[in-house]
């Protein structure tokens, strides 16, 4: 991956999430799978100009759905826990 625009899809806002984010400074992220975690680095410190200190991720497998007869697969997905340095934070409710 080259392009840090297409490393983070989407910030997952739970409610163990927000927890982390109180406690332990730590935010959520659904990335790109062929991602790793330096470009996962790079990307949030270039988008939300934080310092970030640890990143793990998950992979995980996309569910098997049925809608009547028919049966279909959700897509796999990566998850990022990202912890930031003390001090900074992300504000993901921010408008604009």
């Amino acid at each position: 991956m080259k392009d840090l625009s297409k490393v983070i899809r989407k910030p997952l806002i739970t409610e163990r999430g927000a927890t982390m984010r109180e406690l332990h400074n730590q935010y959520y992220f659904e990335v790109d799978p062929a991602a790793n975690k330096l470009e996962i680095r790079r990307a949030v410190e270039h988008f939300f100009g934080v310092s970030v200190t640890q990143v793990r991720t998950m992979n995980y497998r996309g569910k098997i759905k049925r809608m009547g007869r028919y049966s279909g697969k959700r897509a796999d997905w990566k998850k990022a826990v990202v912890t930031l340095a003390e001090g900074d934070s992300i504000d993901l409710f921010e408008i604009g």
